[in-house]
């Protein structure tokens, strides 16, 4: 069985467990959903020399959320068009990043 390693960055806190609902309903048992920043607000927040950033950030969102999985391959489709339906296109900034990765070693992994 082929599987890729799915990150993807929510941006869109708000929508966290419609995604989680929307992983459940495709098939997809698990997920590892981490606490996040982006760089970003780091260097606008923390380093003096890139603090007119902030302003530029003020509307953007303090964190975000990175979600981790590892899916069979005729799951990342359906994954990526069930994301973008509900958050909007990846194309547009904001809305977060969608990024799979092609595993050749996977254990620990079971269907519930």
């Amino acid at each position: 069985m082929n599987m890729k390693l799915v990150i993807f960055i929510l941006n869109k806190e708000e929508f966290l467990n419609e995604v989680l609902e929307t992983f459940v309903e495709l098939g997809i048992p698990g997920a590892t959903v981490i606490d996040s920043v982006g760089m970003g607000r780091i260097l606008a927040h923390d380093i003096p020399i890139f603090a007119g950033f902030r302003n530029l950030l003020q509307e953007s969102r303090p964190g975000n959320k990175t979600i981790l999985t590892a899916v069979e391959d005729d799951k990342v489709e359906p994954m990526f068009n069930s994301l973008e339906r509900m958050i909007g296109s990846f194309d547009e900034p904001g809305n977060g990043i969608f990024i799979s990765i092609p595993l050749d070693f996977v254990k620990g992994i079971h269907q519930f």
